[in-house]
């Protein structure tokens, strides 16, 4: 029992980051199970392979030697596949098409029915559906009812034969008058009106029409029967002979051989997918495990993702097999990861994105594999010093260069070396470069990407930290012109805070854009802050003189600055440096007028709100905002080792009020910060030269 509690405290000191005390930030229920959602859909697609897919495929690896065990006759698909492609174009059967048919004859009734207006109409110019020469006017003028009757008939058993015969639609009009002519001989001779009317309004009616389609059945089993008349192509294997050689890649007509044989598996291999499956689902589980210990404030959004990544890349590999480029799948969202949630968080991702690799890959094998993850390394510990975003386009060439030179030597040494299966299978240099070519774009996507998803994952890259550092910021200038006292205590604080976090080796960014804003809140009532009076103002605390409402302001100009956060759209975790910098401190002042009034007071009714620092850049800003009044009220003659105790008994007394229990700050650390501030406060009290002024004579303006 003992040596299980000493293991599990072992387990939870090792997901927290430097501390057990350093928390972990707490993610709801329902971004928990959408984890597990994801988690579940990345294991599915990563074992996919051994669950619904042959065990073998044309282009992959051949995982065994195979010999053939007896003479066979095997049918080549791809050869045949090959000639029925050429023989789809150019060969299809037609049949009648009924709907055009019909469609035809409604044509027909319409042009017989103006034809019959035309007739009943006395102007000799009316335009008809055909044009009429004068004795095909005169005789459709002349004729009787019956005998209209009648011709109308023999028209339409005409169209009726043309129609079932079929009709193309690029025969030309005096060939189809000329057809329509011969199926109305009974109408006389062809010089006859009736017959040569009725010819130019079948030919009128029938041009540039078609009612013939196309049927896929009868055309495959056309296409079928050429192909066996040709003969079906075949491949002749003798007993013995070497169908597959291990390592090399099978080719079609390998697979067709193996398949013959019955060595292709079609069948679910649940064994292999389950152990595929629960190694797959570990990796994600793993890859969150050490993104929270490297960020115990990792948020759900950073998770999903991560895992979203990782689902992309799994799909990748399957749908492009072993053709699929290591580069291109890896090195991006590496790089991405590392410039949104650091290097170690996109050092783990590539691990596990490594690891999980369902299929060989072609070419260089092992080795583009192994590039790939050097360049993916180079990538995260770059970005993790990338301070632009134009340095991160530096990489996108520089990157794919790099990928470049290392496959070729790779290719070139094995060639050297003399190993046959190498030169036979390994990509050519063409390749190569478009390779690191498309590496290049999805880089360069990849990096056009990286604001959108700052904003809707709540990412915060280096080159994001520097923008908004920018003091031209609107929230920033707001502050700096509505509170110029607060504006000057944020610089010298940032001063301090900075410095100490060098000294620790603390994020220096994260912390000099934290202090920027750590103070906007006091921008709802600036005037309410001693910095900001100015003159002989009357401090509106004691105008109130009401301890409970001045501890109030105090508070809200916390809360108020979280709004302004949520306003402004500043990161997570630069807005964090707003509540933790007072963390739960007394506000000391007005406790004591309070405890003048009734010693009862309750101290916790004069505490902020917190939560108290969890992290050590929000410690140091804690640390410097309490040192930096002292420090601006030190008598110029005072030592450093008078600074230094100065510092000390205000950091001893958060210490000793608990404020610093979850930073993970440690004792080193703590006098590393002090050493630190009392540089900054040195280099701000440096001795200056006396200039001599010249005395100006009376009478002349001083």
């Amino acid at each position: 029992m003992i040596r299980f509690q000493r293991l599990r405290r072992l387990w939870h000191s090792w997901l927290r980051n430097e501390s057990p005390r350093r928390p972990v930030l707490r993610w709801p229920p329902v971004l928990k199970a959408g984890l597990l959602v994801v988690c579940l859909l990345v294991a599915l697609v990563s074992s996919w392979p051994w669950l619904a897919e042959p065990n073998l495929r044309p282009g992959v690896p051949a995982p065994f030697d195979a010999v053939a065990p007896k003479d066979a006759l095997v049918v080549d698909s791809e050869a045949l596949e090959q000639r029925r492609s050429s023989l789809v174009p150019r060969t299809f059967v037609q049949v009648i098409d009924r709907q055009e048919s019909q469609r035809l004859r409604e044509r027909l009734e319409r042009q017989l029915l103006e034809l019959q207006r035309v007739a009943r109409s006395d102007a000799a110019d009316r335009v008809g559906p055909v044009n009429l020469s004068p004795e095909e006017q005169q005789w459709l003028a002349q004729q009787t009812p019956q005998a209209t009757t009648e011709w109308q008939a023999a028209i339409r058993d005409a169209a009726n034969r043309m129609l079932s015969q079929g009709l193309v639609n690029t025969l030309a009009l005096a060939q189809l008058r000329d057809a329509a002519s011969l199926q109305l001989d009974n109408l006389g001779d062809p010089g006859d009106p009736a017959r040569s009317l009725g010819s130019k309004l079948l030919a009128s009616t029938f041009q540039g029409t078609s009612n013939l389609r196309t049927d896929p059945v009868l055309s495959q089993r056309k296409i079928e029967t050429l192909i066996t008349k040709q003969g079906i192509p075949t491949i002749e294997v003798t007993k013995g002979s070497l169908i597959t050689r291990k390592g090399e890649p099978i080719s079609p007509q390998e697979y067709d051989v193996l398949d013959y044989f019955g060595l292709v598996s079609r069948s679910p291999r649940l064994g292999i997918w389950a152990a595929r499956f629960t190694e797959a689902l570990a990796g994600c589980g793993v890859l969150l495990l050490l993104m929270r210990r490297e960020r115990p404030s990792l948020e759900a959004s950073h998770g999903l993702l991560a895992l979203g990544l990782l689902l992309l890349v799994q799909g990748s590999k399957i749908w492009f097999g072993a053709a699929v480029s290591p580069l291109a799948v890896l090195v991006p969202p590496t790089l991405l990861l590392a410039q949104g949630l650091g290097t170690s968080c996109g050092l783990a991702w590539l691990a596990i994105a490594s690891l999980l690799w369902p299929l060989p890959v072609n070419g260089l094998g092992e080795g583009r594999l192994m590039i790939a993850a050097a360049i993916a390394v180079v990538a995260a510990l770059q970005a993790g010093r990338v301070r632009s975003r134009a340095q991160l386009l530096q990489l996108t060439v520089l990157l794919p260069l790099g990928a470049l030179l290392a496959e070729w030597l790779l290719l070139r040494s094995q060639i050297n070396a003399g190993n046959s299966a190498w030169t036979r299978l390994a990509p050519d240099a063409g390749e190569l470069a478009s390779e690191a070519l498309v590496m290049g774009i999805l880089l360069m996507v990849a990096i056009l990407l990286l604001p959108i998803l700052e904003g809707s994952f709540g990412l915060l890259t280096r080159a994001r930290l520097m923008e908004l550092a920018d003091q031209e910021r609107p929230l920033l200038r707001r502050l700096s012109s509505e509170a110029p006292g607060t504006f000057e205590h944020t610089l010298m604080i940032c001063s301090l805070a900075e410095e100490g976090a060098r000294a620790i080796g603390a994020d220096i960014d994260l912390i000099r854009t934290g202090s920027l804003y750590h103070d906007v809140g006091k921008l709802h009532a600036p005037e309410w802050f001693i910095e900001n009076q100015v003159g002989d103002i009357e401090n509106p605390h004691d105008r109130l003189n009401d301890p409970f409402a001045s501890a109030g302001v105090l508070q809200a100009h916390v809360d108020e600055g979280l709004k302004l956060a949520r306003r402004y759209r500043l990161p997570r975790p630069l807005a964090d440096f707003i509540p933790e910098h007072q963390g739960t401190l007394k506000m000391g002042y007005f406790l004591h007028k309070a405890r003048e009034a009734d010693p009862s007071i309750a101290e916790k009714r004069f505490r902020y709100k917190g939560p108290r620092p969890r992290c050590r850049e929000t410690a140091i800003l804690m640390l410097a905002d309490g040192c930096e009044a002292a420090l601006r009220s030190l008598p110029p003659d005072t030592s450093d080792a008078q600074a230094k105790q100065t510092v000390r008994r205000i950091v001893e007394a958060r210490q000793r009020d608990g404020q610093l229990r979850l930073s993970s700050l440690s004792r080193t650390e703590v006098e590393l910060v002090i050493r630190a501030f009392v540089r900054v406060w040195r280099r701000m009290r440096h001795r200056r030269i006396p200039y001599p002024i010249q005395a100006y004579k009376k009478g002349f303006p001083a």
